[in-house]
């Protein structure tokens, strides 16, 4: 099954109104708030006496933060006694505190493969519970560098890209990248590899691609714990960037909201050179099916790294919001089912792009997560 093409960042207007529902849940005026969307419409009521109550808490990916902050904040302003708290432990660990019921749900830049959930126990939900796992927020991963100021792009196909992280191309001059990058003067410097120190889905989404695309020279296959010792190690998204800001002839891989105005490497796709974009992101999703072999309310994503579709950046994560279908606590339940279904509303989604630079999700897709989201209880 294909997904139909992702949705352009833009709808101001609807960022705005969700902002308005806001304003108008804190200042309890004539509209109510619809606590699944943040919605509001014309009532005599006061938008309080139908929001949630409780604490939801969740983790996970690092990825996800800047998205699941403004969510958290718009769902807060309409539903003033919710509390979300979310820790971006990275995904491993998410999915983990999310197994033993430390978290009552997971942001996760994979899903759950199918045999972890066949033999997993999941505290949180109720006996016989399917598991809930929506793509909530599409974006790019950037391979930034520091380079000093006079290179701010470098063009790099899948091999030579799987080298440097491999550690057989080791300087800057080396033939294969001077080869993709005609006038440009290459210092004769090392190489300095930056990856994630923890287990990370965005380091699951890189190494799969490298797998993928440069499997002669990436032979280490599609893994979330870097394989082999080496390079630098950070913890976190902000580590890795840290890293790549503090030190020059670095090179590393980053959600691409957090990489702010750092050197940037285009990488091939089919004949041409795409870097990360947005629309880039949306276009490689729009070019994957979904698996295989999952539950209704499982919508996980193969992504499609090889695509040589027209404008399409195949290093891309799609992080999931994971959650019972059906909870142990009733209230946990209802508060998740409204927190999903506000992130993946236009408005929640086209906030995310404001504040993230993330692709929305399409309308298509929105119907089939709102269906999975509707189920939980």
């Amino acid at each position: 099954m294909k997904l139909t093409r992702f949705v352009q960042i833009g709808a101001i207007g609807a960022v705005a109104a969700l902002a308005l529902a806001g304003c108008a849940a804190n200042e309890g005026g004539s509209g109510t708030t619809d606590p699944t969307t943040g919605s509001s419409s014309a009532s005599s009521e006061t938008t309080t006496s139908a929001a949630l109550k409780g604490d939801l808490v969740g983790g996970g990916a690092t990825s996800q933060q800047v998205a699941i902050q403004t969510w958290t904040k718009d769902f807060q302003t309409a539903n003033p006694d919710a509390t979300i708290s979310y820790d971006p432990q990275g995904s491993g660990a998410g999915r983990e505190s999310f197994g033993t019921g430390a978290f009552n749900f997971a942001g996760s830049d994979r899903a759950f493969k199918i045999d972890e959930i066949s033999g997993g126990t999941f505290e949180a939900c109720a006996d016989g519970s399917a598991l809930v796992e929506i793509p909530a927020y599409i974006s790019p991963i950037a391979i930034v560098f520091n380079l000093g100021a006079d290179i701010k792009s470098l063009d790099l196909d899948p091999s030579t890209l799987a080298g440097i992280f491999a550690g057989t191309i080791t300087k800057w001059n080396d033939p294969a990248i001077a080869a993709t990058n005609p006038g440009v003067t290459l210092p004769d410097s090392t190489i300095s590899p930056v990856h994630r120190s923890d287990k990370s889905g965005t380091t699951g989404n890189f190494t799969d691609y490298l797998s993928a695309t440069g499997a002669d020279a990436w032979t280490y296959g599609s893994v979330e714990e870097w394989p082999f010792e080496g390079g630098e190690a950070r913890q976190g998204t902000s580590g890795v960037i840290e890293a790549i800001k503090g030190g020059e002839g670095t090179i590393g891989y980053a959600d691409s909201s957090q990489a702010g105005d750092l050197a940037s490497v285009k990488v091939k796709v089919g004949d041409a050179y795409v870097g990360h974009s947005a629309e880039g992101a949306a276009a490689a999703a729009d070019a994957s099916p979904f698996e295989d072999g999952r539950e209704a309310t499982d919508l996980a994503i193969k992504i499609d790294r090889t695509t040589t579709a027209k404008d399409a950046y195949p290093v891309v994560l799609i992080s999931y919001l994971i959650g019972c279908g059906e909870y142990k606590d009733a209230e946990i339940g209802a508060l998740a089912k409204g927190f999903f279904s506000a992130a993946i509303s236009e408005a929640g989604q086209q906030a995310a792009a404001t504040s993230a630079g993330s692709a929305p999700i399409s309308d298509t897709l929105r119907e089939k997560a709102q269906a999975a989201v509707d189920a939980i209880k």
